[in-house]
């Protein structure tokens, strides 16, 4: 019995050593005690019209301000497959007001799809979390499932307190799942997110050198798509793209052109003329991919309805309603789709989400976001600091978006005074282009052919591909294959 029970502890012992080894190699902190519970709250066993999956999801809230009652929704997926060696991948989505679970997390990247007229979600068999863990984030508060207790809170909303509240968030979120911590850590984002996700990011990278060691965040860089970057280059690559590929006319070109100064924060009454006739068009095509058809469903619940939060960034094009058009993918009503499953009660039970039965629907874009209070109107000097502190940086573009264009991406990329390491170039999707590519000192900057605003909806192939060499620190393909 002695011998026995001998036995038994060194093989305990032994098991022991061997789990710690184990943790010490790949780096994770297995969960424990409340942040086990947490978790284990937050575990989406299934959702309704769910087709069976491999990997692990969660769901649920994080409180970034306990005097407030301020808590920011999430969804995360695990890794399809080897998620303790994949990094970890935080989306985030614009508006600003705009639901990074709605547009990615179901319409873009994330695993799963609703499928149009059931309440049943199809498998995207091109989702990120075949690259990465994928964290998709509703905030700032008003967006989404994501609310606050103190009303007031809604009328502060702007840049900084988002940024601020997603860091809080952040940090939060890494006590409960802790196996995450030493992951390499990137972020990526489209459309406003071109300010949220450099603005995080400067976040981390900031504060990371004022706290110790064992706090920081892994963070290694970030990966911004048809992102709004700089107010003046966004509107003249917007106007110039417009005219370029025949959507406004000379006339019209020309009365922006002389009546508009885009580096003048300050519109004029001549200039919002000049601009409504520009903008008239784009009621009867799609902005945010000029060559798809425009959802035409009518029905009362469409979120095609045009959207307007206020006077946000850029100053000149905010006052119009087509500027803060929601956008649309392969099928133009997908996103009715989307709104109405996430309004399901079942659903909503299953993702642990309107805990505190918030008193008005999900929608795609907050109608309760009504200010905006502060927004830089350039967020290249952010770029160009992180850039030169050696965090990794990739811009892409689908090249038939005529809300943040290539055009703009461009002439705001050419204002940062980067060495060109590699001239534009082709790159390859197997046998056929995917676009171009041009290595500036610090910073990819890679175009998407035929995509539009929501790059993951229109290429998703392409865009799994982008992630994964992005993610991976290598270029894309010089040569077909």
């Amino acid at each position: 019995m002695h011998t026995s029970i001998s036995t038994f502890g060194f093989l305990l012992t032994i098991s022991v050593a061997i789990l710690r080894w184990g943790v010490a190699v790949s780096g994770q902190q297995p969960p424990t005690g409340r942040a086990l519970l947490e978790q284990n709250a937050d575990r989406v066993l299934g959702l309704p019209g769910q087709p069976p999956v491999s990997f692990n999801q969660y769901a649920g809230y994080v409180t970034v301000n306990e005097s407030h009652g301020r808590a920011l929704f999430y969804w995360f997926f695990e890794a399809a497959d080897s998620p303790k060696n994949k990094p970890l991948l935080l989306w985030l989505n614009g508006g600003p007001g705009c639901s990074s679970i709605g547009f990615g997390g179901l319409e873009e990247l994330g695993p799963f799809m609703v499928q149009k007229g059931k309440s049943k979600l199809l498998l995207n068999k091109n989702a990120w979390n075949k690259a990465a863990n994928l964290l998709f984030l509703e905030s700032p508060v008003g967006v989404g499932f994501s609310y606050t207790n103190t009303s007031n809170d809604l009328k502060q909303l702007g840049d900084k307190i988002t940024a601020k509240d997603s860091y809080t968030f952040l940090t939060s979120w890494f006590k409960r799942f802790p196996q995450y911590k030493t992951h390499e850590f990137y972020i990526s984002g489209e459309s406003y997110a071109g300010h949220y996700v450099p603005q995080l990011a400067e976040l981390i990278y900031d504060n990371n050198k004022m706290i110790t060691e064992q706090d920081r965040i892994n963070f290694k860089g970030f990966m911004i798509g048809n992102a709004l970057l700089d107010d003046e280059t966004d509107q003249t690559g917007m106007v110039n793209y417009a005219w370029d590929h025949a959507v406004i006319s000379d006339r019209v070109y020309h009365d922006v052109q002389t009546k508009c100064n885009f580096s003048n924060p300050n519109s004029s009454v001549a200039c919002d003329t000049a601009l409504s006739a520009y903008f008239q068009v784009y009621r009867i095509i799609d902005m945010y991919s000029l060559y798809v058809p425009s959802c035409v469903d009518t029905s009362s619940n469409s979120t095609q309805r045009t959207h307007m939060q206020g006077n946000v960034s850029p100053r000149a094009f905010s006052m119009h309603k087509a500027w803060h058009m929601k956008p649309s993918g392969y099928d133009p009503c997908q996103s009715e789709y989307t709104e109405s499953y996430l309004n399901k009660p079942d659903v909503q039970s299953s993702l642990h989400a309107n805990t505190t039965k918030i008193p008005y629907p999900w929608t795609h874009c907050s109608d309760a976001i009504t200010l905006w209070n502060d927004a830089p109107e350039s967020v290249l000097p952010i770029i160009k600091k992180l850039v030169t502190g050696g965090i990794r940086v990739w811009v892409y573009s689908g090249d038939t978006d005529g809300r943040i264009p290539v055009t703009s991406t461009r002439l705001s990329l050419r204002k940062l005074g980067l060495k060109t390491v590699q001239e534009w170039s082709p790159w390859y999707s197997k046998s056929q282009v995917g676009g171009w590519t041009i290595e500036y000192d610090g910073l990819m900057f890679v175009t998407i052919r035929g995509a539009g605003h929501q790059v993951p909806t229109f290429k998703p192939k392409e865009a799994l591909q982008l992630v994964t060499h992005f993610l991976s620190n290598q270029k894309l393909p010089s040569v077909p294959f």
